[in-house]
């Protein structure tokens, strides 16, 4: 399949049995799903560096009326650097989608640890750090 780009044609095909994107990303299996995206396990062609690629669809956004927060969620992502959150490293778009290409974290969600039960505290310990630390480097910058 492919679609036109903003200036580009952008090929969404299999080659053999890989998933090229946009000529330099390759696209594998699904990490994740959401209402309005799929997150996929993807690596770069040329550095061999592993990302995530969440995969939005613009139809269903646009019918949603959330383009505005798509857009407020890709400019928070960019101003955002801190360890214990993701990094947006890109954002791409056809007609039909839209790609965030995202820092890869191994070891998946953390409330799919969380919904599993009770944690060992001080795994818990760990992850309310992070996250408290994460939350208020956000906070201090609006």
């Amino acid at each position: 399949m492919e679609e036109q780009g903003v200036n580009r044609t952008i090929s969404l095909k299999k080659n053999g049995s890989r998933k090229i994107i946009f000529g330099k990303l390759e696209m594998g299996r699904v990490l994740g799903q959401g209402n309005f995206a799929k997150v996929y396990y993807g690596k770069n062609i040329s550095t061999q560096e592993s990302v995530a690629i969440k995969v939005i669809n613009k139809d269903q956004v646009k019918k949603e009326g959330l383009m505005e927060q798509i857009k407020r969620e890709i400019a928070i992502m960019r101003l955002v650097r801190h360890p214990n959150v993701v990094e947006l490293k890109e954002v791409m778009a056809t007609k039909k989608r839209i790609f965030f290409i995202m820092e890869y974290v191994k070891g998946g969600e953390l409330f799919a640890k969380v919904v599993k039960g009770r944690l060992k505290e001080d795994s818990a310990r760990k992850y309310f750090h992070q996250l408290v630390s994460s939350v208020d480097f956000c906070h201090s910058r609006g």
